[in-house]
C-alpha cells in the first residue's frame, strides 16, 4: 500500500499495457516516416552502369510500407478498443 499522497510505482497489468499500446501508436508515426525515408538511400539512375533502382520497385515498396503502416494501425486500434471495453481505462479518463 502506498503512503497518502503519493502514487504507487507500478500500474496494474491492464493499465500498463493499454500504455504501451497507446505508446506503440505514438511510434507508429516515427516508424512510419523513418521507413518512408529509407528510399532516399538508394541508388539512383544517374549512374552510368546502371545500378538504380527501378521505380516500380519503389511504387511497391512504398506501398507495402503504406499497407503495414494501416494494418499495424487497425491492429493497435482494436487492442485499444478491446482494452477499453474490458475496464481496464483508469478512472476519471472516461468518453462522457
Amino acid at each position: 500500500m502506498a503512503p497518502r499522497g503519493r502514487t504507487p510505482v507500478f500500474l496494474e497489468r491492464g493499465n500498463y499495457r493499454q500504455r504501451r499500446v497507446i505508446d506503440a501508436v505514438r511510434l507508429l508515426a516515427v516508424l512510419g516516416a523513418v521507413l518512408w525515408m529509407i528510399p532516399l538511400l538508394w541508388p539512383t539512375g544517374d549512374a552510368a552502369d546502371g545500378a538504380g533502382m527501378p521505380m516500380s520497385r519503389a511504387l511497391s515498396y512504398v506501398f507495402a510500407v503504406w499497407f503495414f503502416l494501416i494494418c499495424t494501425g487497425a491492429f493497435l486500434v482494436s487492442r485499444m478498443r478491446r482494452a477499453r471495453q474490458d475496464g481496464s481505462e483508469p478512472a476519471g479518463s472516461g468518453d462522457a
